[in-house]
């Protein structure tokens, strides 16, 4: 049996990230997902591959604000409202896409960019933001400020597969995904393509290739070689390493811990 056992959420994309118990299911994400992104002067993203101690800023949801605390320095508590007065709406540039955003105000900027060391903007996706997913995978799919896709799964037994082959086991959170599952063999995501979790019908659209964030300690930002080292050696396709599955979903509604998986066609079928 299949079980949903982990649903996150990382509003700030590159942040510190939130565990649910149940969460709504948007075409874009999970509510909330990556919804908000900093962005440097010239209004293109970063995340951790550049700035790991991204990682040491806590987000929590309270109401409909952001409450947002760095781990490492003694600095004042932020406060991000989710309506507010945009400074501007402009381009962002995130990947290969441009798309409109909202910025807020220098005070908030100037928090940011204290603690990552070079000035920043957060920048709101607004609703009437469409940015499309690659159609070469997904048609007429949209997505929020994550990578490339609205949502990513990942089975428990694949994270245990890979911890048995390395020295030091490893947390999930390492891989930042937004579904965990328990039940199943390792690395059966790979093979599944049309899938259900509760009601809600999900597509697997594309492995997901992975890149320096999962050598990062979430909670110090020290940066090491794995597991990125040991996924090369089983897991590597052409140039690149695939660990998770990228999904869109095909209807709306919501999820919670213990929903069962139903999965409705494979790849190989």
């Amino acid at each position: 049996m299949l079980t949903l056992s982990e649903i996150n959420i990382y509003p700030i994309k590159s942040l510190a990230g939130i565990s649910l118990q149940s969460s709504e299911i948007e075409e874009r994400g999970l509510k909330y997902d990556r919804k908000w992104v900093l962005v440097d002067e010239s209004n293109t993203f970063f995340t951790q591959r550049d700035f790991p101690e991204m990682a040491l800023i806590k987000v929590e949801i309270e109401n409909s604000e952001l409450k947002l605390q760095y781990k490492r320095k003694n600095i004042e508590l932020l406060i991000v409202l989710f309506e507010f007065e945009h400074s501007k709406i402009d381009n962002v540039i995130i990947w290969d896409d441009i798309v409109k955003g909202e910025f807020y105000n220098k005070q908030i900027d100037d928090w940011f960019s204290e603690i990552i060391g070079i000035k920043c903007h957060l920048v709101k996706m607004p609703e009437s933001t469409k940015r499309i997913v690659d159609e070469k995978y997904a048609k007429n799919k949209i997505v929020s400020f994550a990578d490339g896709y609205p949502f990513l799964i990942i089975g428990q037994s694949s994270l245990d597969d890979l911890n048995s082959r390395m020295e030091n086991p490893l947390p999930m959170n390492r891989f930042r995904t937004n579904f965990v599952f328990t039940g199943g063999n390792s690395f059966e995501e790979d093979n599944w393509k049309k899938f259900k979790i509760g009601g809600i019908i999900f597509e697997a659209v594309k492995p997901c290739a992975r890149c320096v964030i999962t050598t990062t300690n979430q909670e110090t930002a020290e940066r090491l070689p794995e597991p990125l080292l040991t996924l090369s050696k089983f897991r590597k396709v052409g140039n690149e390493v695939m660990f998770g599955m990228n999904l869109v979903c095909e209807s709306t509604g919501r999820v919670k811990l213990g929903d069962k998986i139903e999965i409705l066609t494979g790849r190989e079928l």
